[in-house]
C-alpha cells in the first residue's frame, strides 16, 4: 500500500488532482483527473464556478478512493490568486466569486489612493499594485454596494473556500492571503489599516494558518461521497506560485526563479521583505513564501502573448512555431512585453505589428516573425528584471532556474541564457503540484526541510541546463532594447 499525498492544482484556465509519492529513490507522480476551468459571463461580469470546481474535486478523490493500492495521507489545495468568496452567516455561499478579469476593478486602486496614499498602502504590504488585487475588488464591491459583500459574515480566498467545502473548516492562508494586498507585510498577518477601510475587520476572515498547518479532516458527508475516511486537508502554500517556488530545485541560496506560463513570474527568496523607495518604483511585490520566506518578484507578461496569437492560427503546435522562429532574422523586431498595448487586445498580432511601427521598426510579417519577436522580447526583459534583482538581493545571483510549462520551451530557454548570462536550469514542468505535495510530506513528518526536499528534486527530476551563448551579440540587443522601450517600462 502507498501512502500518498493528494493534491489539488486549479489554474484560471484548468486543473487536475494528482497523487504524489516520495521514495528513497525520489518523486512518484500521477495524474488522477484533469477538467477545464471555465469563466461564466453574465449580467456584464464574470465569475467562476465553484460548485463544478468542487464536482471535479471529489470526482478525483473517488477515483483515488478506487485504487486498491492507494492510502492517501492528506489533501492540499493551491489556487491562481486574489480571488475570493462571501460567505453568510448560515455557512453558505452567496454567490459565484467574481474573476479577476472582471472589468468592474477598472480604475479602483485610483479610487482607493483617494482615501490612503499608495505609498502608504505599500509601505504595509510590500504587494504591486495591480488592479485585481483583493484589496481593490473588495473596495469595489464595497462602493457599489455589492448585496453579497454587505450581507458576508467571512471572506475566503479560492483555497480556502474549497478546503471549507471539503472539511467545513474556515481558514486564511498565508501566501493566497498575500496576494490580496491586506497582509502586513512584517507582522505577516492581516493589516487592520487597511481592512478599517474596507469596513471589515479580522473576524470577517478565517483562521489565520500558514503553509503546512492543518485545516481539519473530510466532513462525513465528504467521506460518504468519496468512500474515504477522516482524511486530513492541509493548507499547503495555497498560492499556486508559492507551491510552485518551494520546488525550485536548487542546491543552494544563490538563485533567481522564472515561474513560466501565461505570466512569468520572476524572482528571488529573501528572509524579510525588501520595501523601499526603489522596490516600489520598480512595482516589485512581497509575497509570502514556505518555511518564513518571502517572494520578492515581479509580474512579466510570459506566454499569454504567444497564446493569444495561437488562439488565431489554429491552435499551431508549439514545435511548429518554435522551429519557424529559428529560422528568422535574428532581433529584427522587439516589443515591451508588459506595455499595456499587450493586456488584452481584440487582436494579439496587430497589436505587435501596432507596437512595431509606432516604435519605428519592421513590422512583423510571419508567424516566425512574430513568435521571434515574442520570446526574443521576453528574453531581453527577463534580463531587465534580473539585473534589477541582482542589486536588490543580498546573495549573488549564479543561476536561473525556469519552472512551470515554460520550461519546456529549450528556444526561448536557450535566448534567456543569452541574455542573462548566467547558466539556465529548465524543470520541473509540475512545479506547482510537486509544492504542494512537498509541503504535505513536511507536514506529515515524511520530510525534513524546503532544503532537503529540494536537492531531492534535483536528484529525481530530470533537468536541463543551457548556457550563455553569443553574449556580445545579445548584450547589444539589450542595449537597444534598452532604448526602444524606455518609453514604456
Amino acid at each position: 500500500m502507498k501512502q500518498c499525498f493528494f493534491a489539488v492544482d486549479l489554474g484560471a484556465t484548468s486543473g487536475r488532482t494528482i497523487l504524489g509519492t516520495f521514495t528513497p529513490e525520489g518523486l512518484e507522480m500521477e495524474e488522477v483527473n484533469r477538467f477545464p476551468n471555465h469563466l461564466i459571463g453574465t449580467g456584464g461580469h464574470f465569475y467562476w464556478d465553484i460548485y463544478e470546481l468542487y464536482r471535479h474535486i471529489l470526482e478525483g478523490l473517488k477515483r483515488a478512493a478506487r485504487k486498491a493500492d492507494v492510502e492517501i495521507t492528506s489533501i492540499g489545495i493551491d489556487t491562481w490568486g486574489v480571488d475570493f468568496v462571501c460567505v453568510g452567516k448560515d455557512g453558505g455561499f452567496l454567490r459565484q466569486p467574481y474573476a479577476y478579469r472582471d472589468p468592474h476593478t477598472d480604475g479602483a486602486p485610483e479610487a482607493f489612493f483617494t482615501r490612503m496614499p499608495r505609498s502608504r498602502v505599500y509601505e504595509l504590504t510590500g504587494i504591486q499594485v495591480m488592479n485585481f488585487n483583493s484589496l481593490f475588488q473588495l473596495d469595489t464591491l464595497r462602493r457599489n454596494r455589492d448585496s453579497a459583500l454587505a450581507a458576508a459574515d467571512k471572506i475566503l480566498f479560492m483555497p480556502d473556500a474549497l478546503s471549507y467545502m471539503l472539511t467545513g473548516e474556515m481558514v486564511t492562508e498565508y501566501t493566497i492571503a498575500t496576494t490580496a494586498q491586506l497582509v502586513n507585510a512584517h507582522t505577516r498577518q492581516l493589516e487592520n489599516t487597511l481592512l478599517n477601510e474596507l469596513g471589515l475587520t479580522k473576524a470577517n476572515f478565517g483562521r489565520f494558518v500558514y503553509p503546512g498547518d492543518r485545516v481539519g479532516v473530510l466532513t462525513e458527508e465528504v467521506q460518504r461521497i468519496t468512500g474515504l475516511g477522516a482524511i486530513p486537508v492541509i493548507a499547503v502554500a495555497g498560492h499556486d506560485t508559492a507551491s510552485a517556488v518551494a520546488a525550485v530545485p536548487a542546491t543552494n541560496r544563490n538563485f533567481a526563479y522564472l515561474s513560466s506560463g501565461t505570466w512569468s513570474l520572476m524572482g528571488i527568496e529573501t528572509d524579510a521583505p525588501v520595501i523601499n523607495k526603489e522596490t516600489e518604483a520598480l512595482n516589485f511585490t512581497n509575497e509570502g513564501g514556505v518555511a518564513g520566506t518571502i517572494r520578492l518578484l515581479k509580474n512579466i507578461c510570459g506566454m499569454w502573448l504567444l497564446e493569444r496569437c495561437r488562439a488565431d492560427w489554429g491552435e499551431t503546435s508549439y514545435s511548429e512555431l518554435i522551429a519557424e522562429a529559428n529560422t528568422c532574422e535574428p532581433f529584427r523586431s522587439l516589443i515591451n512585453p508588459d506595455d499595456e498595448l499587450f493586456a488584452n487586445p481584440a487582436d494579439m498580432e496587430q497589436a505587435i505589428r501596432a507596437y512595431c511601427s509606432a516604435s519605428h521598426q519592421p513590422e512583423p510579417e510571419t508567424r516566425g516573425q512574430i513568435v521571434r519577436c515574442i520570446f526574443e522580447s521576453l528574453a531581453l526583459r527577463y534580463r531587465q528584471v534580473l539585473d534589477n534583482l541582482q542589486g536588490l538581493s543580498l546573495r549573488p545571483l549564479e543561476t536561473l532556474h525556469v519552472i512551470g510549462g515554460g520550461s519546456r520551451n529549450d528556444l526561448l530557454n536557450q535566448w534567456t541564457a543569452n541574455a542573462v548570462g548566467i547558466p539556465v536550469i529548465a524543470g520541473p514542468s509540475e512545479a506547482t503540484a510537486i509544492g504542494n505535495i512537498m509541503i504535505q510530506a513536511l507536514a506529515a513528518g515524511t520530510a525534513e526541510d524546503v532544503t532537503s526536499m529540494r536537492r531531492l528534486i534535483n536528484r529525481s527530476i530530470p533537468l536541463k541546463t543551457f548556457q550563455p551563448q553569443d553574449t556580445e551579440v545579445w548584450d547589444a540587443a539589450y542595449l537597444h532594447f534598452k532604448q526602444l522601450t524606455n518609453h514604456s517600462l
